[in-house]
């Protein structure tokens, strides 16, 4: 049997354990990501990745850090200079708005293909000293004082200090250390395409809370185009999914009306739905195992904030596994407490406001939603508050 050592063995290759993997491994540290074989996805040059991220300050430090950053293809990558936020779809309904000149940043968030961010990823993960990448499937899980140690299907183990689950919402990790979950779904999905629009969008995201079809977001895409995150009703998403994409242009067309102009598909045309769910594991750490990512926490994408906390999980581990001291291994308890004390109040801050505000926006009843308008109006024209906001999306703490 071959048996690998190393100091940190992360389970699961997705965009926050290729980043933990980087990051660990520039810290001066052995570590062995492990992860399927992913195929890549057939795409013409011109086309545009479905799945995007709005990417926070947080993200783009991280990303920066271990020279991700000036490696994504920047033609490819679209600034958020302002949010438009309207709590229904008729004309008087209360609107909230964001911009970076307030906030005095360069860009609220940044928007980038779940393509471009991989290949960044990849090509830093092939030229990274101290790392290994391992391709196989994990087969058992087996902790004590000294190591903690997984077995490949292959006959092949790894041995390790630290195990880390960066394996998703469906963790194999966590379900190995027993750490029960609180789970509900959202009964949505949420459907993605792209978009070309007739009038520039100015890097503007917007966002309507809609009284009864959910949640719809259009981000800003290089170019006069948007990507579309719809939070919608499972009924609905059916709907969407089924119809001709000319007929969810015409739907999108008719939402943002003079602001974007008339929609048309990107081609080549795509369109993907994936379930919504609030997702809270009991603990985000265990005896020699700390999760990040999905495996720790999945929140409602209205703030699109899912990966940004997932590469705050990695920031802060590395930040803590760096201070640790020459006395300790990295799989300390008192280092991985420390680990999910730093991430606890971020974590269920953004938990409590997206759980919140689907709930309150979900609620379909006349007065609620006077109260909602009222407030949102109110809200844009209280400038420390609005600072508050700003200061949490960006993914720093106000002056």
């Amino acid at each position: 049997m071959v048996k690998h050592q190393c100091d940190i063995c992360i389970v699961g290759n997705g965009a926050v354990g290729k980043a933990a993997a980087l990051g660990l491994a520039q810290a001066g540290l052995r570590v062995i990501l492990l992860g399927m074989t992913a195929t890549a996805a057939a795409a013409t040059p011109d086309s545009w990745d479905t799945r995007v991220y709005a990417l926070n300050h947080v993200a783009r430090s991280l990303l920066s850090s271990i020279k991700v950053w000036d490696a994504l293809d920047a033609a490819r990558v679209a600034a958020v200079d302002g949010m438009s936020i309207k709590g229904g779809t008729d004309r008087n309904t209360g609107s909230l708005a964001f911009d970076a000149y307030s906030a005095r940043v360069d860009a609220l968030a940044w928007i980038i293909e779940d393509r471009n961010l991989n290949q960044a990823l990849d090509a830093a993960l092939k030229f990274a000293s101290n790392l290994r990448v391992i391709n196989g499937r994990v087969q058992s899980m087996q902790i004590d004082a000294a190591a903690a140690t997984v077995q490949l299907e292959s006959g092949e183990a790894i041995s390790a200090a630290l195990i880390i689950g960066a394996d998703g919402a469906q963790s194999w990790v966590r379900s190995q250390c027993g750490i029960g979950i609180d789970y509900r779904s959202y009964k949505q999905r949420g459907v993605v395409a792209n978009f070309s629009c007739e009038r520039p969008h100015h890097g503007i995201a917007h966002q309507w809370f809609t009284e009864t079809e959910g949640i719809v977001a259009l981000l800003p895409l290089p170019g006069q185009r948007v990507s579309l995150v719809w939070s919608a009703p499972e009924a609905l998403a059916l709907t969407l999914l089924e119809e001709p994409l000319s007929q969810l242009a015409a739907r999108l067309s008719h939402l943002a009306g003079d602001e974007l102009g008339e929609l048309q598909p990107l081609q080549p045309e795509q369109v993907q739905a994936f379930p919504l769910s609030l997702l809270k594991p009991h603990a985000l750490v265990a005896p020699r195992v700390a999760l990040i990512g999905d495996a720790g926490h999945v929140v409602h994408p209205l703030a699109g904030h899912g990966m940004n906390l997932g590469f705050g999980d990695v920031a802060a581990l590395i930040q803590v596994l760096a201070e640790r001291g020459a006395h300790r291994d990295c799989g300390d308890e008192h280092l991985l407490a420390r680990y999910a004390r730093s991430r606890k109040e971020e974590i269920l801050l953004m938990q409590m406001t997206t759980d919140g505000l689907e709930r309150l926006f979900g609620f379909d009843f006349g007065p609620a939603r006077l109260l909602r308008n009222m407030g949102l109006n109110l809200l844009d024209k209280i400038p420390v508050l609005k600072r508050q906001l700003m200061a949490h999306a960006l993914g720093r703490t106000t002056e």
